[in-house]
């Protein structure tokens, strides 16, 4: 690039000062009201505030007053569809928290009935999930025999699923559902493929027939479980599994293929139960080592809010299973219902979600429900089937209605097996291993915190995965801040443009000039990290100067492009920094520090002991001062020395 030549400068300005608390309430309101859910009551009237209150609360009285008889109809399809995989889902995912079946449909009525109400989502169908049920039961089974004390057992099932509403409900009202972001998307894909193989492994009980099987998830007590009990194993059992496993694995291909034949995946589970049930009954198969359901109350949901355990000793591990539940539950019914609302290409609140799914469990604790959120699987069907609103679950939740009232006692001989097939069949789905494999290729450290989840839930504790996995990606963040990437920038041939030499080979070098960019905020946690990165940096550049005879090193350029804010040990690293260059007798320049950080520095005085002329807008104009200064004769300028005309040559 030939020579430019500059009339003046730009100087960088610094902020007018603000008043603290307005810094406060403006940094408060980015934090919990990104969305700023308030913007739409201004300048409204008070009644006018009161009803879009009342929608906001509760978004089927504003989508309410649009609906259609074509919508119903839509609807209508959606939510039988759906009601025939929640029945049989319902009582399978029941067993396996270790409740009774019976708990599953009470599950598939009250809480879809809020949602309905209360949920932004339009695709979401709301039931019980089996990562879910699974956590219930491997953390109450710790402090409680549910074959000893069923009771008991139930009755903290219950409290379990209030605390986990209560929890929910508070991340939405006190705006913190940026807690469950630090569930990325490799933790979700590790512990969900995890807490699915655990989930078929503990199946094999069914499959085999077998009593007594141990409660804990990891695969090294299962095996030893299983294959301890070789002698029980039960031929019959096992046939009729595979069976129906096949049937319900073709279906789900099938559907995979043509998508317009969903409703043959979807009412596979449902079709299983029929079919397991009248070969049960024709051929009277419990009398051969088959395992059936048994006796199912009729009835609607009856209250369970005095059967709720406060006072008792196992409190604490209620509370926990209520939280960890909870936010399994959060993440996995938000980010389903984000995926199907941006297909159809609508937004969805995550705090009013949050709020929904709390209530939900909150009211579906006291009537008898355990844990419910949003499932893929069922979510999934709901959306292939063309629902239009959430009227699809109000469908869905009369269907189990009548089921209570009217069917159940005809799962009397659903064999225990084709649950145990259903569930097996719903789980392989949640395997998602080419997830996995785009990890590796894109991000090998996601790809570490992704098995780190699976291997920690598998051969571990689903716990224990789920902290690995949280654990690795908060350790992530804290590395992104704690060692911030510095880099050298050279100048691209021809241009004004200064980039990193490692991703561009072909910059050039400014003779006399280290140019280093700083690539985060700088705070206590990296202060002393850049203080000596930047030191080695001058260090290896004056090495490599005597080595090859360049011109020697005369000035220092931070780019401060990506610094979004410092703090006073980034002030005070900045300062020692200074002192350092100037024992060096090297002058130190700053290229585009942001608003806040200008506002700092100068608040500090850093910018006198700098002086304002070496803070320059961008690289090419410091770059500019200092080749007029080298190419004068002026390396060591004063400070209160500033030209006012001078040439770069790059």
């Amino acid at each position: 690039m030939g020579n430019a030549d500059f009339e003046s400068l730009h100087s960088v300005a610094i902020p007018p000062p603000q008043p603290f608390v307005k810094s406060l309430k403006n940094n408060l309101k980015e934090t919990f009201f990104p969305d700023d859910p308030l913007r739409q009551f201004k300048n409204q009237p008070p009644a006018r505030r009161f009803i879009l209150g009342l929608q906001y609360v509760f978004p089927i009285l504003e989508w309410g007053r649009k609906y259609s008889l074509e919508f119903f109809k839509a609807d209508l399809i959606s939510g039988i569809t759906i009601a025939s995989l929640a029945i049989p889902q319902g009582i399978s995912y029941a067993k396996l928290a270790n409740l009774p079946p019976i708990l599953g449909l009470y599950s598939s009525f009250v809480p879809p009935l809020v949602y309905a109400v209360m949920g932004s989502s339009r695709d979401l169908a709301v039931g019980t999930v089996a990562v879910g049920s699974l956590l219930t039961a491997s953390m109450l089974s710790e402090v409680v025999n549910v074959n000893e004390n069923p009771k008991l057992y139930l009755h903290l099932a219950f409290t379990a699923t209030l605390f986990a509403g209560l929890f929910e409900a508070a991340l939405g009202v006190f705006r913190l559902g940026f807690f469950v972001d630090f569930l990325s998307h490799a933790t979700i894909v590790g512990f969900m493929g995890g807490a699915a193989t655990v989930v078929c492994l503990q199946q094999l009980k069914g499959i085999l027939g077998l009593s007594h099987f141990t409660h804990a998830t990891d695969v090294i007590s299962v095996m030893r479980s299983i294959f301890s009990q070789t002698h029980k194993w039960r031929w019959e059992s096992a046939v009729l599994g595979c069976c129906f496993l096949f049937y319900l694995l073709l279906a789900r291909y099938i559907s995979k293929k043509r998508p317009n034949l969903f409703w043959i995946s979807a009412t596979a589970p449902l079709t299983s139960v029929i079919l397991g049930t009248l070969m049960v009954y024709l051929t009277h198969a419990e009398k051969h080592g088959v395992q059936v359901i048994g006796y199912l109350t009729k009835g609607i949901n009856p209250p369970s809010i005095t059967d709720l355990e406060f006072g008792s000793q196992y409190l604490t591990t209620v509370i926990k299973t209520g939280i960890v539940t909870g936010i399994i539950s959060l993440a996995e019914g938000i980010a389903v219902g984000r995926s199907f609302a941006m297909f159809k290409n609508y937004h969805i609140d995550g705090n009013k979600e949050m709020i929904a799914f709390g209530m939900m469990n909150i009211v579906g604790s006291c009537t008898s429900s355990y844990l419910t959120t949003g499932p893929f699987s069922r979510s999934a069907v709901n959306f292939n089937a063309g629902c239009k609103t959430a009227v699809s679950n109000i469908v869905m939740a009369l269907a189990v209605m009548i089921t209570l009232l009217f069917l159940t006692p005809l799962f009397h001989h659903t064999p225990l097996v084709v649950l145990s097939s259903i569930i097996i069949a719903a789980m392989l789905g949640l395997i998602d291993y080419e997830a996995a494999i785009h990890l590796w290729n894109v991000d090998k450290f996601d790809f570490l915190v992704c098995m780190s989840a699976y291997l920690g839930a598998v051969f571990v504790d689903i716990e224990i995965g789920l902290i690995l996995a949280v654990g690795l990606s908060v350790l992530r963040v804290l590395l992104f801040v704690a060692r911030p990437r510095t880099k050298v920038l050279g100048n691209i041939p021809e241009t004004r443009i200064y980039r990193s030499v490692d991703q561009y080979p072909k910059t050039n070098s400014v003779p006399g000039i280290l140019i280093l960019e700083i690539n985060a905020p700088i705070y206590f946690a990296n202060s002393s990290y850049l203080r000596e990165r930047i030191s080695r940096w001058i260090d290896d550049e004056e090495e490599e100067i005597k080595s090859s005879e360049k011109t020697s090193l005369h000035y220092v350029i931070l780019d401060m492009s990506a610094v979004g804010n410092i703090d006073t040990s980034g002030i005070s690293m900045l300062d020692e920094v200074k002192k350092n260059v100037d024992r060096r007798g090297l002058k130190l320049a700053l290229a585009n520090p942001c608003g806040e950080v200008m506002k700092k520095l100068n608040n500090a005085k850093f910018i006198e002991t700098i002086g304002h002329e070496w803070i320059f807008l961008t690289v090419g104009e410091a770059v500019g001062a200092c080749n007029y200064m080298l190419h004068t004769s002026k390396p060591n300028l004063s400070s209160s020395e500033k030209p006012e005309k001078y040439s770069s040559n790059v």
